[in-house]
């Protein structure tokens, strides 16, 4: 899915093992959330690359990371520049990251290198 849509990927360990924090992982993603990066690659135009997927060491919860809704994407200027232009200021998260709501209600955080993403849906897929 991600291929086809030119979204790429990429880990700090170069792996994807679910139960260790360098990886990046897609085991037991949800399928709004893999979608979501679809729409976030073809609305924006902006490469796309997903740092942090449903690996431990992420903060617990369930809207989490290791439950499928979160998905991490590197920085990028044109990343950047579209959820600010696109996407409506909420107010910082409790950790302080500047959190940024699509119009289909999913949550963009700036945690200073990368965009955390709370997919509630696929985002207009």
């Amino acid at each position: 899915m991600f291929r086809d849509a030119g979204v790429t990927w990429s880990s700090s360990g170069g792996c994807s093992d679910r139960n260790r924090p360098t990886c990046t992982s897609f085991e037991q993603l949800n399928l709004a959330s893999a979608q979501g990066a679809q729409t976030l690659k073809r609305a924006s135009g902006c490469a796309l690359n997903i740092t942090g997927g449903t690996e431990t060491g992420h903060a617990s919860g369930t809207y989490s990371h290791w439950n499928g809704y979160k998905l991490d994407y590197g920085k990028n200027t044109c990343v950047t520049s579209y959820v600010k232009n696109t996407f409506t200021y909420i107010g910082p998260r409790g950790d302080g990251a500047p959190q940024y709501k699509s119009g289909s209600g999913n949550i963009y955080a700036d945690e200073g290198n990368h965009w955390d993403v709370l997919y509630y849906n696929c985002g207009g897929c």
